[in-house]
């Protein structure tokens, strides 16, 4: 037998697959290093933040100026210049210009379509004009040319929410905010006007050292101290004790809030020393026998409301997860690497996605759907509330002109439609249509409606006894303060 040779046959690979492969091998570095110096630029921009092209600080108040250095948003707090339309304030209105207001256009008026404001609110200068609100652009353009202020002689206590005013505190105070802000309140409206250069600004909300967020309105800073100590928290500072998360809220809480203007200096006051729940507020405005104005047709003592966003915010279910205004109105969107928050301050229904969106799965038309339902529900009971007032109101006038009525159940009558008129005008004033704290609203407005009620009947000659709350009424309301989680 002869010995065989075992021969091992060598397989070559063919050309054209070792030149794929070389080609896949640089493709593939070649998005690797791509992708390396993509992270490497966004961790650089996002370490940077910003360009400091200017130097910022408590004496810089134009917006533009502030610009310079954050141009994305300042590019959209300039866009609340342009009007966006809801379901509520759907158009703007044309007007010829005059010498006493400049304006070529406003928004739509409240009175005009829904005269029973001026009912309410007869006697006092907003049953002149009231119009729904717009932009923060056009804060202080708007209360400059309102009838309220060019018919009516008004307090320098008015600009602390239209104006940016840290500049202004600083001047009149030699320094000290505080003493700014006791002067400025207690000047004429058109004198005070007069110290103001921009609406509410960057300077208002922001340090400009750090540009974290900071509150420096004093009405704020002594309301949430008053809020802190009904709550058994002594000396409360919130610039020293409230979270960034908290800050979020507050800062818009500086403004869209309830408040009155407080002795012959008139100080700007928020009337939250038993709480925020508006039959704590009542109670406080009760306690101190505070009224705005005496109504021109009954003579009833008034409270006016004025725009208790913050307030009813609080009692809804987003404040009680967290979910501030700026999570909803100031919605976060991504540039590069940079993380910037929509400063147009728009209703969050302008991109439901990029908003709810972020906490809710359900589709943008269940979400748009419920926020109708929510609002029309607000509106037929606010309807309701409000009939019934200017009702309570008609009564009351005939009663007097008829001379008929015992004099105490007409002022018993009056101090119902001082009661039904502070609910129904809080609920008429807030900016959410309901949707902030949908069941508070409904309690405030039953409230309202069942005292505008109440009154009629007593004029009607019902012994004030007869319409009072049954046991098992008050034994629920004595329950629901008992839980702490109550009506206030």
């Amino acid at each position: 037998m002869s010995d065989e040779s075992t021969v091992t046959t060598k397989r070559r690979w063919p050309a054209w697959l070792l030149a794929l492969i070389l080609v896949i091998g640089l493709a593939v570095g070649a998005v690797a290093g791509a992708l390396v110096g993509s992270i490497g630029q966004k961790k650089g921009e996002a370490a940077v933040g910003f360009t400091e092209v200017v130097t910022l600080d408590d004496t810089v108040v134009d917006p533009a100026e502030w610009g310079r250095n954050f141009p994305r948003q300042y590019d959209l707090y300039a866009q609340t210049a342009d009007f966006t339309p809801t379901a509520h304030s759907p158009a703007l209105v044309a007007r010829t210009p005059t010498d006493a207001d400049p304006r070529t256009e406003t928004t739509m008026s409240k009175l005009v379509g829904d005269p029973r404001l001026v009912t309410m609110w007869k006697g006092y200068a907003f049953a002149l004009d009231y119009r729904h609100p717009r932009g923060h652009a056009y804060t202080l353009i708007d209360q400059r040319y309102t009838l309220r202020v060019l018919e009516k002689a008004q307090p320098g206590a008015c600009l602390n929410c239209h104006a940016s005013t840290v500049t202004i505190y600083h001047d009149l105070g030699d320094g000290d905010p505080m003493a700014g802000f006791a002067a400025l309140n207690a000047m004429p409206y058109k004198d005070a006007a007069q110290l103001a250069e921009h609406p509410v600004a960057c300077i208002d909300c922001h340090d400009p050292a750090t540009m974290n967020l900071r509150i420096t309105r004093p009405a704020l800073q002594e309301g949430l101290k008053a809020l802190q100590a009904s709550r058994g928290v002594a000396d409360y500072d919130v610039n020293r004790d409230a979270t960034t998360q908290e800050l979020r809220a507050l800062v818009c809480a500086q403004c869209h809030v309830e408040y009155y203007f407080a002795g012959d200096g008139k100080t700007l006051t928020f009337p939250w020393g038993k709480g925020m729940d508006i039959n704590n507020v009542f109670q406080y405005y009760q306690d101190i026998g505070f009224a705005d104005f005496e109504h021109a047709l009954t003579g009833a003592k008034i409270i006016k409301a004025q725009h208790p966003d913050f307030e009813s915010w609080s009692a809804g279910v987003h404040a009680d997860n967290g979910v501030t205004c700026a999570d909803c109105h100031m919605n976060y969107s991504r540039v590069g690497a940079t993380k910037v928050s929509n400063h147009d301050v728009a209703t969050p229904l302008v991109d439901v996605n990029a908003t709810c969106g972020t906490c809710h799965v359900a589709s943008e038309k269940v979400i748009r759907d419920r926020v109708t339902t929510i609002q029309n529900r607000f509106v037929d009971s606010r309807d309701r509330a409000l009939d019934a007032l200017t009702q309570l109101i008609a009564a009351l006038q005939q009663a007097e002109a008829d001379g008929t009525v015992d004099a105490k159940r007409i002022e018993a009558a009056k101090e119902y439609q001082r009661f039904a008129g502070f609910y129904t005008d809080y609920a008429y004033s807030e900016n959410s249509y309901g949707f902030h704290a949908p069941d508070y609203f409904q309690r405030i407005l039953s409230q309202a409606l069942d005292a505008a009620r109440q009154g009629q009947l007593i004029l009607l000659g019902v012994a004030p006894a007869e319409v009072a709350a049954s046991d098992v009424a008050a034994a629920n309301q004595a329950q629901a303060e008992a839980s702490g989680l109550g009506l206030g």
